[in-house]
């Protein structure tokens, strides 16, 4: 079975800093790209950070230059590091995989964290 645990939020001050922690079970996580998404209450679930598996990373436009993801494979974890946080960034924020299987490529979704921004 697999599954994704997010860690990591809560209630931060503008311009504080957070670091969120997915761990994943039950694929080969080294092989996976993983990602992080975020939805804020009325709004489409949007793409945040990726990063595949051979550690290529790509970030949306707005958090360009403030998140940073990683991973590391011995720990089967990506990680989410959220600096220079805005009142904008408050979202529940979701850990991805994309998992190659032999019956192709399955996306898993964590159970979400919230991230809560305050000015």
């Amino acid at each position: 079975q697999v599954q994704l645990v997010e860690s990591g939020g809560t209630s931060v001050q503008a311009g504080g800093s957070l670091r969120l922690s997915c761990t994943t079970s039950g694929t080969i996580f080294s092989r996976n790209d993983m990602g992080w998404y975020r939805q804020a209450p009325g709004k489409r679930r949007e793409l945040v950070a990726s990063v595949t598996s051979g550690n290529s990373t790509a970030y949306a436009d707005s958090v360009k230059g403030r998140f940073t993801i990683s991973r590391d494979n011995a720990k089967n974890t990506v990680y989410l590091q959220m600096n220079s946080l805005k009142a904008e960034d408050t979202a529940v924020y979701y850990c991805n995989a994309n998992s190659p299987t032999i019956w192709g490529r399955r996306q898993y979704w964590g159970q979400g964290t919230q991230v809560t921004v305050s000015s």
